[in-house]
């Protein structure tokens, strides 16, 4: 009896396409509504990101050019009340769209009648 040498087997499962997809089997329940708003969520995060680091930027400019303390403790004062104010929209957005999120889930758990 002739015995099939173990690199065959390796070679024909290097070539099968669908191998890829195999560590995405778990992920079968999400939907395509899910997805989207994992990408909403990322989009939005993102952006959040940038706007403040603008903002750092913009401060420390407005910090380098100040005169007197007294306007250093203006920049300051104003600094941290806009990102007390955006982190506190933020937190709002970031809690409404996981929300979406775990809407959309149920959804696209329910048994289909």
């Amino acid at each position: 009896m002739t015995k099939k040498p173990e690199t065959s087997k390796q070679a024909s499962a290097a070539f099968d396409p669908f191998v890829v997809f195999k560590p995405l089997a778990p992920t079968a329940w999400m939907g395509t509504a899910w997805f989207e708003r994992v990408a909403d969520l990322g989009s939005e995060i993102t952006t959040f990101v940038a706007d403040r680091i603008k903002e750092d930027a913009k401060t420390q400019h407005a910090l380098l050019n100040c005169k007197s303390m007294v306007e250093v403790q203006h920049v300051q004062a104003e600094f941290l009340q806009k990102a007390f104010d955006q982190y506190h929209a933020e937190t709002g957005k970031l809690v409404e769209l996981t929300g979406q999120m775990a809407e959309d889930l149920q959804t696209d758990l329910k048994p289909k009648s």
